[in-house]
C-alpha cells in the first residue's frame, strides 16, 4: 500500500512511491524478524546487506554517478519507513548517510569523486567521533600523526554506531599540533578492533560499542582535505534521530492496532464485548497513531530546510549570510530541527508508553516485543539531549541568537594536553 492509502500522507515528491516501492519488500522482511533478532541479539548483518545490494546506501548519489538522486525529504521519508521496520537498522546506517552528505558537499573534486565511486560500489561507513569521558570537551585523545613516511593512528572511540557492519569508519582525531582532522579508516586494517559492547537497554543491535586503533597505518588519501564537517551536519544527524523516532511511532501504532483488533479478553467494566469496539480503547489507538503522524509531518518539514541548505552549497561566501557571516540557510535548518526535537520526542515517548493502556497485562510479555518501542525511543532521545533545544529556540526568538555550530562532547573539567 502507498503512504496515502495508509493515511500517512503523500510522499514528499511525485516520484516518491516509485522510489519507495523498490525497498518496501526489504523493509517488510526486516520488520518481520525485528522482535526475534532483538530477543536473540542477532545483529542485522543480513538485513543491512540486503539494503546495500538494493542500492539503499546510494540513495543520495546522483543518478549518473550510480545512485538514485534522492532529495533530502525523500531520504528522510524512507528513513521513517525503514525505522518503522527496525529503528536499529536506521541508526546503524546514520553515519553512512552523514558521510555521504560530507562527500557530496566536498569542495575537493578528487576526494569527492573517489568516495562517490566507493559509495556507488556499495561500500559503507560507520561512526568514529565520540570518545570516553576522559577527553576534554572540544578535543580528541585519538591522534593521527606523521611517523616517517606514513601516518599513524592511535586511540579509541565509543558509540561507534554501525562500524561493525561497515567497510570504513568516518573518524575524527587530532594531528601533532592538536588540529581537528577527519579520516576514513578501513575497518579491516591491521590494528583496528571493533567490539559489540554496547549494553544500553535500547537500540541494542546497532553495535554502538568500542573501536580501538593501535598503531594503524593510514595513507594520505584517506585524510579528508576539508578539516570540518559539512555545513548542515548538526541538523542532519539530529534529524535522522527524529525520523527514526517517527518510524518507531508508526511501528507502535501498527502493533497496538493489530493487537486490539484480535483481542478477545475484555473487562466487565469496559464499554463493549470486544476491545475493537470499545470507544475508549479506540481513542488510545487513535492517539498513538496521531502522534506518529504528527512526528512524521514535522520531520518532513524540517527536511525541506535541510534541502535548502544543501542547494546553497555552491554560493559565493558573501551570499546567503548575515553581517556576522552566519550561513542563514544552515542556521534556519538548525532552528527548524531544534523546534521539532521536543515535539517529536514527547509525542513518541508518550505514544510508546500509552499504547499499553489499550491492552491487558499480557502485552508486557517479552515475546510480544512492545517494550522495545519505548526503550528504543528513550535511548535515541538521550543521545543528543533535548533539554537544550528549547533554550536555543527561545534565545533566537527573543534575542535573535543563531544556534551554535557543531558541538563536541567530553569531560568539562578535563584539560586538553
Amino acid at each position: 500500500m502507498s503512504q496515502i492509502e495508509d493515511a500517512w500522507g503523500a510522499g514528499p515528491t511525485d516520484r516518491y512511491e516509485e522510489l519507495a516501492s523498490r525497498f518496501r519488500p526489504i523493509f517488510r522482511d526486516i520488520r518481520d524478524s525485528a522482535v526475534e533478532r532483538e530477543q536473540t541479539h542477532r545483529l542485522p548483518r543480513a538485513e543491512i546487506a540486503a539494503l546495500k545490494e538494493a542500492g539503499f546506501t546510494t540513495l543520495r548519489l546522483p543518478k549518473d554517478e550510480g545512485g538514485f538522486g534522492a532529495t533530502l525529504p525523500e531520504l528522510f521519508n524512507l528513513l521513517i519507513e525503514l525505522s518503522e521496520a527496525d529503528s536499529n537498522v536506521t541508526n546503524a546506517l546514520r553515519a553512512h548517510f552523514g558521510f555521504t552528505e560530507e562527500v557530496l558537499n566536498s569542495p575537493f573534486k578528487d576526494y569527492r569523486d573517489r568516495w562517490v565511486k566507493r559509495i556507488a560500489a556499495r561500500e559503507t561507513s560507520g561512526s568514529g567521533f565520540t570518545e570516553g569521558a576522559d577527553n576534554a570537551v572540544g578535543h580528541f585523545n585519538t591522534r593521527i600523526v606523521r611517523d616517517g613516511d606514513r601516518l599513524r593512528l592511535d586511540g579509541h572511540k565509543f558509540y561507534t554506531t554501525g562500524s561493525l557492519f561497515a567497510d570504513w569508519i568516518n573518524l575524527g582525531a587530532e594531528d601533532e599540533e592538536g588540529n581537528f582532522i577527519l579520516a576514513q579508516v578501513p575497518t579491516g586494517a591491521p590494528g583496528v578492533s571493533i567490539v559489540d559492547d554496547w549494553d544500553g537497554f535500547g537500540q541494542q543491535l546497532t553495535a554502538s560499542g568500542t573501536a580501538k586503533f593501535d598503531n594503524v597505518t593510514l595513507s594520505d588519501d584517506l585524510i579528508n582535505p576539508q578539516r570540518k564537517r559539512f555545513r548542515y551536519s548538526v541538523a542532519f544527524y539530529q534529524l535522522v534521530h527524529l525520523a527514526t523516532l517517527a518510524g518507531i511511532g508508526r511501528a507502535a501504532a501498527g502493533d497496538v492496532a493489530r493487537l486490539v483488533s484480535v483481542r478477545k479478553r475484555v473487562f466487565s467494566h469496559g464499554n463493549a464485548d470486544r476491545a475493537g469496539a470499545d470507544p475508549q480503547i479506540l481513542q488510545i489507538v487513535g492517539k498513538v497513531r496521531a502522534s506518529a503522524y504528527g512526528a512524521g509531518a514535522v520531520v518532513l518539514k524540517a527536511a525541506e530546510a535541510l534541502q535548502r541548505a544543501y542547494d546553497t552549497r555552491e554560493r559565493e561566501t558573501s551570499e546567503g549570510q548575515d553581517n556576522s557571516g552566519q550561513d542563514l540557510s544552515v542556521a534556519v535548518a538548525d532552528l527548524e530541527v531544534n523546534q521539532g526535537v521536543t515535539v517529536v520526542t514527547s509525542l513518541i515517548l508518550d505514544a510508546t508508553s500509552h499504547l499499553f493502556d489499550a491492552l491487558g497485562a499480557s502485552s508486557a510479555r517479552r515475546g510480544v516485543g512492545l517494550d522495545r518501542h519505548w526503550r528504543n525511543a528513550r535511548t535515541l532521545s538521550s543521545h543528543n539531549p533535548r533539554v537544550y533545544r528549547e533554550r536555543i529556540v527561545g534565545d533566537f526568538a527573543v534575542n535573535g541568537t543563531w544556534p551554535p555550530g557543531p558541538y563536541r562532547v567530553g569531560d568539562g573539567i578535563a584539560k586538553a594536553g
